[in-house]
């Protein structure tokens, strides 16, 4: 189990970091989105929503490939790998794949170090 989470992590870091440097740098060439998704991103981009989404990914997955506050970089990457993958659920399907992919690699990397947020799942009393 230890070399799934060890290789996960390496994986899911890398898909990360270089997304998100690819949302500064465009050495991977992607054509925009058409319809409903173009106007969506049409909208962060504008409002330079993207340049906090591409910092966090490039946060997140330099963390995970330091293996360094592996459960902060869970923490931060996980909002972003909702939205992603809701984004390709209702407007772009054609990236599905590869976000149920991270998704995957994300509950790996969870799994590895789950005992970091036995606090947040512990039932507690109000009083």
């Amino acid at each position: 189990m230890k070399i799934a989470v060890l290789v996960a992590r390496v994986l899911l870091g890398l898909l990360f970091l270089v997304f998100g440097l690819n949302g500064f740098l465009h050495f991977i060439p992607m054509p925009p989105p058409t319809g409903l998704a173009g106007q969506y991103m049409g909208a962060l981009f504008v409002s330079h929503y993207l340049v906090v989404v591409f910092l966090l990914q490039i946060v997140g997955g330099a963390l995970l490939l330091a293996g360094r506050y592996i459960p902060l970089a869970l923490l931060l990457l996980g909002p972003v790998l909702v939205n992603i993958v809701l984004f390709h659920s209702f407007m772009a399907p054609e990236g599905l794949p590869i976000a149920l992919f991270a998704t995957v690699l994300w509950l790996i990397v969870f799994a590895g170090v789950r005992s970091a947020f036995a606090g947040v799942f512990a039932q507690r009393v109000a009083v």
